[in-house]
């Protein structure tokens, strides 16, 4: 299932460059544009989005006075600004943003705001015990993924991470990724090696791929993974003591 997104900026060209930068991602469908707060307060109210991509200045009132708004709402989309100004970007994580994106900006780093902000918020169901075999035994460590009419059995050693996205997971592997039909929570009770940390509500992650943790300017870490792709793992407020215990820092 495609996330619906909203793009919000008074300028013609910045959407344009926004549509293009989505059109690569087949998981995105742009489904309304606005150029001003009035126009996206209207589509807000006519649709439910699960994303919006909004500048910060624009006539009629700012991304920001659309954000309060739109905190009132019962199952609000999330926001990822897209502005030339770095100036706001403590007030719109007040203000519950996914990301905040300045100015000119590659798709690489798109995509990480955008598994950011479609991050599932559901809330982790209580961990199960895995099922065993008729015989007593565990199942071996695979996870089944789908590919045509074929399955294919990965073997955990070869999964970087999982993360959760509105209504699907997916494993991120070295050469690409793929979705199952498991929740992050079926994965976490599968993936039972030692070296897999639930980093985040959205993401666990394969400790054996871990090459550095860096601090993020809210005050979280950041995990850069010894992938080819470079990714990015975020990792909870919550979860950071417990990272660095098990780490040994």
């Amino acid at each position: 299932m495609r996330a619906r997104c909203l793009i919000v900026d008074d300028e013609a060209p910045a959407r344009a460059d926004l549509r293009y930068l989505l059109s690569r991602f087949d998981h995105v469908q742009v489904v309304g544009e606005a150029s001003n707060s009035e126009e996206a307060l209207l589509l807000l109210d006519s649709l439910d989005y699960d994303l919006v991509l909004m500048d910060i200045r624009m006539p009629g009132g700012t991304g920001l006075d659309i954000a309060r708004k739109l905190r009132e709402a019962a199952n609000p989309p999330r926001i990822i600004f897209t502005t030339a100004f770095p100036d706001y970007a403590v007030e719109a994580f007040d203000l519950d943003a996914a990301d905040y994106l300045v100015k000119p900006f590659d798709a690489d780093r798109l995509a990480r705001a955008l598994d950011r902000a479609l991050a599932t918020r559901a809330e982790e169901a209580e961990v199960q015990p895995v099922p065993k075999r008729s015989d007593g035994s565990e199942p071996p460590h695979r996870i089944p993924v789908h590919k045509g009419d074929r399955t294919v059995l990965l073997n955990e050693s070869s999964i970087i991470y999982a993360g959760a996205a509105r209504g699907y997971s997916y494993l991120q592997l070295s050469d690409e990724r793929v979705l199952v039909n498991f929740s992050l929570n079926e994965l976490e009770r599968r993936l039972r090696g030692a070296q897999f940390f639930r980093a985040h509500r959205s993401y666990l992650v394969n400790l054996d791929y871990v090459r550095e943790l860096a601090p993020d300017f809210r005050g979280t870490l950041m995990l850069l993974m010894d992938d080819p792709r470079k990714s990015r793992v975020e990792v909870s407020r919550r979860q950071a003591r417990e990272l660095r215990r098990v780490l040994g820092l």
